[in-house]
């Protein structure tokens, strides 16, 4: 089993930073995929960005390349994400997840509300 908790939401203002963290718990997760997701209200869930925790390869949603960076520590067991130029439209829950052995999501964080105020 494998716990996720993330941290370092907030409300920031347009053009703000932040940096997410997910710290990983259970069991290692050196050999799975790690990905942010993020749900707004009255929308679906979305695809942020991931990251291959041997590789070192990293994906983005469209809207997020160019002021989204994904990382891991991995001896920290512990992903982030650091967003920069942050817009109003970024407002949302930000989930942390990890994949199985079955190669989807199957583990999820809690969320950390991240508001982008105008």
């Amino acid at each position: 089993q494998v716990q996720l908790v993330e941290s370092g939401g907030g409300l920031v203002q347009a053009g703000d930073s932040l940096r997410l963290s997910c710290a990983a718990s259970g069991r290692t997760v050196s050999s799975y995929m790690m990905g942010w997701f993020r749900q707004a209200p009255g929308k679906e869930r979305e695809f942020v960005a991931s990251i291959t925790w041997t590789g070192g390869w990293t994906y983005y949603q469209d809207s997020a390349k160019g002021r989204f960076t994904i990382s891991r520590d991995n001896a920290k067991n512990t992903v982030y994400l650091q967003m920069n130029s942050l817009k109003p439209e970024d407002t949302a829950v930000y989930y942390c997840a990890s994949k199985g052995v079955s190669g989807t999501y199957v583990y999820w964080g809690q969320g950390t509300q991240v508001t982008v105020s105008s």
